[in-house]
């Protein structure tokens, strides 16, 4: 990539961000999704390391006793097959915060040893339906339809009671400016830290920390690997990015919500476990550099892997970016491209001054 003032996605960029989108990774299955970004990655850490649970690491500098993460969540919503009736009819459990609204009418992938079965959210057809007695979709009557005659048929094709499905939507881009894809939450932080990685090598830039480019599972389900790996690497800082909701969108109430909208550039949040001095150096360098931000309050906690690592060993000094996005746990979820790319800017510019600035004496300010 020819050295810029700003960063803009490459095509050798936007062609590995397609191929990881287009990947799947369901929480607790993770695996093929994190092949295509540890091979992405490689190229750019010294070296990279999994754990137990498939959380992927690639580390600059690893010999540094002070330890940097930067991070986002590798897995995706999905759903489990939970009960298979005798006439073959599948009905699911959540795997995440799976939306169950938009399921009726979907396809599926379900995931089985002998590869991928094709299925659909079945729903009555609206003639069948009486007015006065409509149900809206629901987790206990949800239902696959995979075309079996009956429950040998369902266990025939290999699909069993623990299977994964998962929605096949391709990523594509919508009027030049937006990414629309499933699973944007949030593997759009993976490729942000990923290029952050690329920058860094590219401008060759040395840091007297140990850098951690951290891509964690199971954050749908409670932050689960975030909370391993920082107990693996006991950081002295986190910088987590996920996405957050664009709430400039119809049925959205900004007085709860915030005010939020894609386009205006990456979000610095606000909450307790957020660690006020690393935030300020986070946003004073925003300033300095030019690149627009927007704020967000999340009150108690943030949600996401942020609240996971402050909290961990004896307290690590924790921050937010997060990316606006609509429709999130859609399959249609979109993010402007110019926020992803100032977010991958920003970082980086925050790591140089981090570098400059020695701060371990600046989070020790009152």
């Amino acid at each position: 990539m020819k050295k810029k003032d700003f960063y803009s996605i490459s095509e050798e960029s936007l062609k590995f961000l397609k191929n990881y989108l287009n990947s799947f990774s369901p929480t607790g299955d993770e695996n093929e999704g994190q092949k295509i970004w540890k091979s992405y990655i490689s190229t750019y850490v010294e070296k990279v390391e999994t754990d137990l649970y498939g959380t992927a690491v690639g580390i600059i500098n690893p010999n540094s006793s002070y330890k940097l993460i930067i991070e986002a969540h590798a897995d995706e919503i999905s759903w489990y097959v939970n009960y298979i009736t005798d006439n073959g009819i599948i009905y699911v459990s959540r795997n995440g915060g799976s939306d169950h609204q938009i399921a009726p009418s979907k396809r599926v992938i379900i995931h089985t040893e002998n590869g991928y079965i094709h299925g659909i959210f079945g729903w009555p057809a609206i003639h069948t339906r009486k007015f006065l007695e409509e149900k809206s979709p629901n987790i206990d009557n949800l239902f696959v339809d995979i075309g079996a005659l009956n429950k040998k048929e369902v266990s025939q094709m290999g699909v069993h009671v623990g299977c994964v499905i998962t929605y096949p939507d391709q990523f594509f881009i919508m009027n030049k400016n937006y990414f629309v894809s499933r699973a944007l939450d949030n593997k759009i932080g993976g490729f942000i830290i990923a290029e952050v990685a690329k920058m860094i090598k590219e401008y060759q830039h040395n840091f007297e920390f140990g850098l951690y480019v951290v891509n964690s599972v199971q954050e749908e389900i409670g932050l689960k690997g975030a909370k391993m790996i920082s107990n693996t690497i006991q950081p002295n800082i986190a910088i987590v990015t996920d996405v957050t909701h664009d709430t400039s969108t119809p049925m959205i109430d900004k007085k709860i919500q915030g005010d939020v909208k894609c386009g205006k550039g990456p979000v610095i949040g606000y909450a307790p476990s957020i660690q006020k001095n690393l935030r300020e150096l986070i946003i004073n360098t925003a300033k300095s550099k030019k690149i627009s931000f927007q704020r967000l309050v999340s009150s108690r906690s943030t949600g996401t892997d942020t609240d996971a690592f402050a909290y961990s060993n004896k307290g690590v000094a924790s921050a937010l970016i997060s990316i606006p996005l609509r429709y999130m746990h859609t399959t249609v979820e979109m993010i402007h491209k110019e926020d992803v790319e100032k977010t991958i800017q920003l970082i980086f510019e925050i790591l140089k001054e981090i570098n400059q600035n020695k701060i371990c004496h600046l989070l020790n300010r009152k």
